[in-house]
């Protein structure tokens, strides 16, 4: 009778440490576009958030002065957060002679925009 040696191995080879590492960069890649992502809509809404406060001081500030506004556009600047924003109120008149349409535009200085109509 004769004794064999059988040797297992232990550990991974060289393939299975291979498609392990792969797997691992490709999730990390996905993780980090995401993040990316996620921080690029967080800038964009803080700035639609701003633009829009600026549309809102200046529509709120046509209610105050209590007098129907004059048809035409007329541009504004302002700055929220040390942001500096311009924009225009456009005032258009209606088939009712007692009311006005008021849309205000904003813009950020990389050209981006946004609209608002008085609720």
């Amino acid at each position: 009778m004769t004794l064999r040696i059988v040797r297992q191995a232990h550990g991974f080879t060289l393939i299975e440490v291979m498609v392990a590492l792969a797997i691992v960069a490709i999730a990390l890649a996905a993780g980090s576009r995401a993040a990316s992502s996620v921080v690029d809509t967080s800038q964009r809404l803080n700035d639609v958030v701003l633009g829009q406060w600026c549309a809102d001081n200046q529509l709120t500030e046509m209610r105050l002065l209590d007098q129907l506004p004059a048809v035409g556009k007329t541009p504004f600047s302002c700055s929220e957060l040390g942001r500096e924003f311009k924009g225009t109120v456009l005032v258009q008149p209606t088939p009712n002679p007692s009311f006005r349409r008021v849309d205000a535009t904003v813009s950020d200085a990389a050209g981006a925009s946004w609209s608002r109509s008085p609720p």
